[in-house]
């Protein structure tokens, strides 16, 4: 999902002593400082919920990703009768700073959208929900640059050659050599789930099904929200999920422009669950992130110091997906889980982020 580039993997520096944390040290994390501290110096690590933070961390490894991340741990943690003492005994957190010295991020928030479908298309019922494309190509270069390991490049053959794939506005809905997996009665909605990445879908008779991200047209995410505030269309310090729907539904005539300033165009297939993120686990509210894996990998347990509105938020978090939108090394973005009350959450958080990376010290030992 996004463009190629080269980049090199640098040594991770640890203030306060002489020692080179190398990327195997810090989890596979990349292009990142990591500054060592102690758990008392985590705002709020003492009032955490342990028990509940055991129960996030065994979900969390019955991904592979985890698992080869954890080790033993993950085995060990079965048996654990004391969480405090677990996480206490078992890791070493690290300051996240990113290469210009910056300590503070962004954190904002993602929900489970749901919206009204049918699998026949009909006047109501008139927005197609799109399948991978078949004629969608996407070529994997890990096998030439191992660098490139974690880059897709996507595109159609046209005339023997590799073209970038139909934009949003190329594809107009309706040319794409695609299967239907249902029809939706708002282009808006539509777009939200896109941007979500997975959602619930109440059918006309009644049914749910679930869809989640399975491909994407190669395109870079563009904000919709940056482009109105850029036309001036909505104040920088009133844009929303919630202003941006609002503002879509004033202007009828619009919504097709300001839809098409994101080339980005994503792709769906049938799940059997809620809401599942990149590593292929559920999301769990407030538990699981998306993470740019340029720098953080998928499964990497992490401390998170924010706030929720006006509320202190500091808790232990799981890198379980990415998206278009969360760049850097310093930024997370929170799951709130489904329903109108996480949708307003999540709609408005946009708070300072602090975040440290969990180590384990038998990984730190041997390596």
């Amino acid at each position: 999902m996004k463009q190629i580039t080269l980049f090199l993997l640098i040594f991770l520096l640890v203030t306060g002593c002489s020692e080179e944390v190398t990327v195997p040290q810090a989890q596979n994390a990349k292009n990142i400082s990591l500054q060592k501290t102690s758990f008392s110096n985590l705002p709020g690590f003492y009032q955490h919920n342990y028990d509940k933070f055991l129960s996030n961390f065994m979900h969390n490894c019955q991904s592979t990703k985890s698992k080869n991340l954890y080790k033993s741990l993950c085995k060990e943690a079965l048996h654990v009768t004391d969480p405090k003492e677990f996480i206490v005994d078992n890791f070493t957190p690290y300051r996240i700073v990113d290469k210009d010295g910056n300590r503070e991020g962004l954190l904002t928030g993602y929900y489970e959208p749901e919206i009204h479908a049918s699998l026949h298309v009909s006047k109501r019922y008139k927005y197609p929900i799109y399948a991978t494309p078949k004629d969608l190509v996407v070529v994997d270069l890990s096998s030439i640059y191992p660098e490139l390991k974690n880059y897709r490049l996507r595109g159609k053959i046209q005339n023997n050659k590799l073209v970038p794939y139909y934009s949003r506005k190329e594809s107009k809905f309706t040319d794409l050599n695609a299967s239907v997996i249902c029809y939706c009665d708002s282009k808006i909605d539509r777009f939200f789930l896109e941007v979500q990445g997975s959602g619930k879908v109440i059918l006309d008779d009644n049914s749910t099904m679930y869809i989640g991200y399975d491909n994407q047209n190669g395109y870079k995410y563009k904000s919709i929200g940056k482009y109105l505030v850029a036309k001036g269309e909505i104040l920088l310090q009133k844009i929303s999920l919630q202003s941006i729907r609002k503002w879509l539904l004033a202007h009828p005539t619009k919504i097709d422009e300001v839809l098409n300033y994101n080339k980005s165009l994503v792709f769906f297939s049938k799940r059997d669950k809620g809401a599942t993120g990149a590593l292929g686990l559920q999301l769990r509210k407030k538990s699981s992130v998306a993470v740019d894996k340029k720098y953080i990998p998928l499964g990497n347990m992490l401390y998170l110091s924010s706030n929720l509105g006006n509320e202190k938020f500091n808790t232990i978090v799981f890198a379980q997906d990415t998206g278009g939108a969360i760049k850097g090394p310093v930024r997370a973005d929170l799951f709130l889980g489904s329903g109108h009350k996480a949708l307003d959450i999540a709609g408005r958080l946009k708070s300072p982020l602090k975040l440290w990376l969990l180590v384990p010290k038998k990984k730190e030992a041997q390596e």
